[in-house]
């Protein structure tokens, strides 16, 4: 009988206030689990970076969850980068116990410094960048970033048994700062929230909540508020439909724990054009809300200009909702395939059409948010992932 492999996952912080990738290392750890991996999740305390409370969890001691067990530790003393000390000197006493690290970000101090003590164990690890590697995200602070890879990602990805990617267009395009790396790409999978109402009173409880007519459309945007995730394009976009006379109701559900300043720009932006009539903005919203909100949109719009895999778009198709994405969102190809929305360039000319079709055909959205539904439950089924991954990690080991 094969013996159960003993896996940590280091990640800066699962709140989810961060999204994807802390939604990502709790299912997949869960997933793991139930393929009988022992998984061990390394994680601070951070919950935000401008000023907000820190999570209010145990720390320095095991917390049982799905499965898994997670391991909290205070961020400090640098919680504008998620840094932990206390961290990195449990990963040094007890590394050695463990088969494989999956380590999850680049350019970020705490998992940087917990390659380089993995390293220093022997300790084999894999690196899944969050597409910190792509050209346009190291555009940003390029000579600092240069510099951080010089001293410590360079080194890093020399010494990782492997680079996790989402997709192949995020392994082709990604730099590796001159290393030959060996690459896996493996997407992540889909743990929607629990539908606990059926779809009409899903539909029937969210426009009654921000006084959406009935009959009109509902787009939603649900995902961090962030310049790359492509809001300067969308908004015009929509404030040119608006103008055509077109009605729809533009949701907007996220936030940004990391700047609060451009999600003011992003609300007065809303609040001072023909969108604020017809646009919702919710925040964070997670759990029961979140299904609700899901369930109640008619189209999902995320038009990004980088975007590794995308699980807002995944989330979307598994709940049967057609999408409009950006050709940078590195699942495009699965929804051009799979019939499940609309691909456009980057472009607010391009996003228009694509967003003037898709509201003018409601059967054809119907179709193409079924196929999505089909598609990602194939797909994007968590277990399915873990499993591949747990075969990944035994090969990566042999």
């Amino acid at each position: 009988m094969t013996r159960a492999l003993n896996i940590l996952q280091i990640v800066p912080s699962i709140s989810l206030v961060y999204g994807g990738p802390s939604q990502m290392v709790r299912g997949l750890s869960s997933a793991l689990a139930r393929q009988d991996a022992r998984v061990t999740v390394l994680t601070t305390d951070s919950n935000g970076d401008e000023g907000q409370a820190p999570l209010d969890v145990p720390l320095n001691q095991p917390v049982e969850t799905d499965g898994y067990r997670t391991l909290y530790f205070r961020c400090a003393p640098f919680r504008r980068y998620k840094f932990s000390l206390p961290l990195l000197q449990w990963l040094s006493r007890h590394g050695k116990d463990y088969d494989i690290a999956h380590i999850h970000a680049l350019f970020s101090p705490v998992t940087s410094v917990a390659a380089t003590v993995a390293r220093s164990q022997k300790l084999p690890y894999i690196l899944r960048p969050l597409g910190t590697l792509d050209p346009a995200d190291l555009a940003k602070k390029k000579q600092v970033k240069r510099l951080y890879a010089t001293l410590l990602e360079r080194p890093n990805l020399k010494g990782a048994a492997a680079l996790h990617f989402t997709s192949q267009q995020e392994a082709t395009v990604s730099e590796r700062f001159g290393v030959n790396t060996q690459d896996i790409v493996l997407p992540l999978g889909v743990a929607l929230p629990e539908f606990t109402d059926s779809e009409a009173d899903a539909q029937r409880h969210i426009r009654q909540r921000y006084g959406i007519p009935d009959g009109v459309p509902v787009v939603l945007f649900m995902s961090r508020i962030d310049p790359k995730k492509g809001l300067d394009l969308l908004l015009p976009a929509l404030e040119s439909l608006r103008h055509s006379g077109k009605p729809f109701h533009l949701i907007v559900s996220g936030a940004n724990p990391q700047d609060q300043g451009y999600v003011n720009q992003i609300q007065q932006r809303i609040e001072t054009s023909v969108l604020k009539e017809c646009t919702t903005l919710t925040g964070f919203v997670s759990g029961g809300l979140k299904a609700q909100i899901l369930q109640a949109a008619d189209l999902f719009v995320l038009p990004s200009y980088y975007e590794n895999f995308g699980i807002a778009v995944a989330e979307a198709m598994m709940a049967g909702k057609p999408v409009v994405i950006s050709d940078q969102v590195h699942i495009w190809c699965d929804i051009k395939t799979s019939h499940s929305g609309w691909v456009t360039q980057c472009d607010q000319t391009a996003l228009a059409l694509a967003l003037t079709e898709a509201l003018h055909n409601p059967a054809d959205r119907r179709q193409r948010g079924e196929n999505g539904r089909l598609f990602a439950q194939v797909n994007y089924g968590w277990d399915a992932i873990a499993a591949r991954m747990i075969d990944t990690y035994r090969q990566l080991l042999a």
